[in-house]
Order: C-alpha cells, then structure tokens, then sequence
C-alpha cells in the first residue's frame, strides 16, 4: 500500500523555504540570497514533479519504463544525470554538478527554459564551500515536493513569501523586483482582467503582476489556462525568478524576456510594438541613465507625447505602455510617485496626455506603500476605448486614508480595496473622497493632475453658517497644505536619486 503524501501547512512551508536562506548567512550579502536559493528550489521541484509523474505512469502500465519516462518529460525533461538525486549523490565539486545539471535542463527544455537557473557563481568554493551546498541540498531534501504533496497554489504562495523575505533582508535594493502586493491586487481588480486576454508587465520584476492577473481570472471563475502572459526585465536574474514564480504557478503560456524595455524592446510585431490588452506595471522610478537621444526619433513611435528630460525617464515608460495598448480592448494601471502628476519639466506631456483622452483615473494612495519609501503611491489608469459616459472626464481619487500599517508594514486591507474599486466602477462624485473632472477643467489648470487640486477634504459635519465657512476654509488650507508636501516629496525624491548617482560616478 502506497504512502499517503504528507502534505505541509502553509506556515510549515513557509518556514522551510526560509531555512534555506538561513543557511547562507554570514557568507552571502542578504541581496543575493535569491540567486542560490530560488534556483535549488526551482530544481528540486522539476525533479520532484517528474518523480511523481514517472511513478504514476509506470504504475498505470504495469512497469513500461519506456512510456513512464516518455510521459514524465511531457512536462519538462531532465536529462539522464540532471536530476536532484544525482547532485545530490556528489561527494565533491557540488557547485560543478548543480552548474552541470542546470545548463542540461536548460538546454534539453530551451524554448521554456534557457537561463531559467540564472548566473550565479555555484563553483566559488571560497564563497560557497561543498560543505555549505552539501547542507542546502540536504534541507532541500528534507520534503518531497510534489504536486500531490506542495500544490501549485500553495508552493507559489510560498515563493511569494520568500520574494518579500528577501526583500525585507535586502533593504533598499528590493524595490527591483518587489511590489507590495495588496496593491497589485487592488490594481488587477480596477483592470478586471478576462479569460482569453493577454497581460503584459514591460518591469516585471519577479512577475507579482502577471501572477495577480491570474489569480483574479481564477477568483473570477474563468478559464486562467486561456491567459497569455508576457513580460519584459532588465535584470537577468530577476527575469529568471519571474519564468521560476510563474512556472511554480502553473502557467503554461508565458513569455519572460531579459532585456532594456526602452532600448530594446521584446515584443514586436513587424514594424511597431506588440499591443496587449492589459498593462500593469511599476515601473523604476526617475532613472536618469537612459538613451533621451534616441528618443528624440524612436523608431517605435513612443514619444508621441515628447521626449522626457534625462533625470526623467518616467514618461518614457508611460509612453511605451500607452503604445503597448490593443486600440479596442488596451487598459492599464501604473504605480508612480506622485511627482508625474504635477511636475513641471513634464507638463506638455501631461497637457498631450489629457487631450488624447486616454487618461481615466487618477488614485492617490496613502505614504509608505512604496517599498522601503516613506512616499505617497499613485496608480495612473488610462484606456484606449472608453466608455461613452467616461470621455472627456477624469476621476481623482484621494485614498491617502484607505491604508494599514501593522508592525511598521503598510498594506491595504480588503475593505479599503473594496471601497476604492466601487468609487472606481461608480465613475461618480464622493465628497472628500472622488472627482470627477472635465477634460476642459484639467486643461483649466495646466494639466497638472495633483490630486488635491479636484478632491477637496470634508471638515467635521458642522451645520451653523460660521462652522461651515471655518470648515470650507480649513478644508482649502488642508487640501493647499497637501500638494504643497506632495510636491516637497517629490523635491526630496529628486534630490536622493541625485545624490545617489553622484555617489555611483565618484
């Protein structure tokens, strides 16, 4: 009689996957956990699946090895030696034998596979010695990772987990490829991706977007194995977690590519950019090392608002996204500091912007949602076709409030999502809350786009003529008093992303 699996809590999990990371320290910088860990997890998971579909092959034919081994690669192939067991068998030289295993799995699965294991030094035994990768594989083999065992919901879960661990252990570095993910919930609930649609992220990062897109389809009742999802990462080994983080989820139908979005774009279609039917994206914020003179005469037509100033490259992003966009069905949703609202070097962009009537929503959302950034969040909505009764409008949004912060995190509870996505779909008037703006009244006022310009705060219900003038007045200084501090931010924003390249030319 075969053994029932023994399936984990999440917390069990949970505390698993970090163990391995446990072993690392002091020998490792903390930003770098992900490069081993991720990779070792990814590998015994392959070969734990392929275990289990061989087994239940070779059971339903009564012993054809052939057929077992024939179904078990259907999914993915290892190769004769490639398997977790045979590294696990090596008695030295461990890191050759991990490289060796991965570049054969790589090769034998190219089209989903090639550079999945990324590049990190595995034959660097004054970094990691035999002994030390002898002791991770040894915790890694400790559970049996199997589908039946560590479901594909559950095991991504627990991936998410140790994305934000490692961003939590890494500091300021994690903003590349982490997104605090209440917030990306919140955003793929105003986008309301559908079956069948296909879901771009141009900064994917570790892929948290896409991921959410899925989720949602699924929460929604739809078919998710119908979903295209794509993505584009200038860092390679975060590129590679994402192909890891949506492999580990269960998708089937992916496209992760390293790559710069703005100079090299990935995904073209003859001679412009591949449109999709949904956006999401956080993408770097005011990165000044880009190439503004190439975007003076993009072949790809994304300046068609103007070319962003050199410390600015957030317009450009904006305008590759906007250009992304399938002219019929093309929605998205932006996570920005809330400096591209207002700032004055961008200004004729944004007065572009307004009049193509692209723009839809604009949400400001409560400080510290940013990771390890004590900043303002705003998410920009636009889309290609909208709703009769939505053009030439803009809906403003002031969440500042709508937020939680528990044991120095901040995050978004359900029912603050809840009331931001009904204030949304309600496209309608909320006071203190929602605006909803003419195109004409925007233009009125430059096309700046600061939230409290439209949304004015509410006083304290008082009714006497006198308490009503007090509360309209403190409401015009309150609301005055926050863009000037929105603005402030974006100074002091500014002012550390110069210092910081100051410090990385010296």
């Amino acid at each position: 009689m075969s053994k029932a699996p023994e399936h984990m809590s999440q917390q069990e999990l949970e505390a698993y996957l970090w163990g391995a990371a446990k072993l690392l320290r002091g020998l490792i910088d903390a930003g770098d956990y992900k490069q081993y860990v991720f990779p070792l997890l990814f590998f015994k998971r392959l070969s734990d699946v392929w275990d289990e579909e061989y087994a239940t092959a070779l059971a339903e034919t009564d012993g054809d090895a052939a057929y077992a081994r024939s179904t078990a690669d259907d999914r993915f192939r290892i190769p004769d030696g490639a398997h977790w067991s045979d590294v696990r068998d090596a008695s030295r030289d461990v890191g050759r034998a991990l490289l060796t295993a991965f570049r054969a799995i790589e090769a034998a699965n190219s089209e989903r596979l090639a550079g999945v294991f990324g590049n990190a030094s595995w034959t660097d035994k004054a970094q990691l010695p035999d002994e030390t990768l002898k002791n991770l594989i040894e915790h890694f083999s400790q559970h049996t990772l199997s589908l039946a065992e560590v479901p594909e919901d559950e095991l991504g879960n627990g991936y998410e987990y140790l994305i934000k661990q490692f961003a939590d252990d890494s500091g300021h570095t994690a903003q590349e490829f982490y997104t605090n993910r209440t917030l990306v919930h919140l955003m793929v609930q105003m986008l309301e991706p559908q079956a069948g649609e296909t879901i771009y992220d141009p900064t994917v990062g570790t892929g948290g977007m896409l991921i959410s897109a899925l989720a949602e389809v699924k929460r929604r009742g739809g078919d998710a194995r119908t979903l295209g999802l794509y993505g584009q990462e200038l860092i390679h080994i975060t590129a590679a977690i994402a192909r890891m983080n949506l492999v580990l989820h269960g998708v089937e139908d992916f496209e992760v590519v390293a790559g710069n979005t703005l100079s090299n774009p990935a995904f073209i279609q003859g001679d412009r950019l591949r449109t999709f039917d949904v956006v999401l994206a956080n993408p770097p914020y005011s990165i000044k090392k880009w190439n503004r003179d190439a975007w003076l005469t993009d072949s790809w037509g994304r300046n068609f608002l103007g070319t962003p100033p050199q410390g600015r490259a957030d317009y450009a992003f904006f305008q590759h996204i906007l250009k992304s966009l399938d002219p019929q069905t093309g929605r998205c949703a932006i996570l920005f500091p809330h400096g591209v609202l207002f700032r004055n070097e961008e200004a004729e962009m944004r007065r572009k912007l307004v009049e193509s009537d692209l723009l839809e929503c604009v949400l400001g959302l409560g400080p510290n949602l940013f990771y390890n950034s004590p900043m303002e969040a705003c998410v920009v909505i636009c889309r290609t076709r909208k709703p009769a009764e939505r053009r030439g409008k803009v809906l403003f949004i002031d969440a500042v409030r709508e937020v939680a912060r528990e044991r120095a995190v901040s995050f978004l509870r359900p029912e603050h999502q809840a009331r931001i996505v009904a204030a949304y779909q309600a496209f309608a008037d909320e006071a203190g809350f929602a605006k909803v703006a003419t195109m004409d009244k925007v233009l009125e006022k430059g096309g700046n786009l600061s939230i409290p310009r439209y949304v004015r705060p509410v006083g304290n219900g008082a009714t006497d003529v006198d308490r009503q003038d007090l509360k309209s007045a403190w409401a015009a200084f309150d609301g005055d008093g926050r863009e000037f501090w929105l603005q402030m931010d974006a100074l002091v924003d500014m002012l550390d992303n110069v210092v910081a390249e100051e410090v990385l030319d010296a």
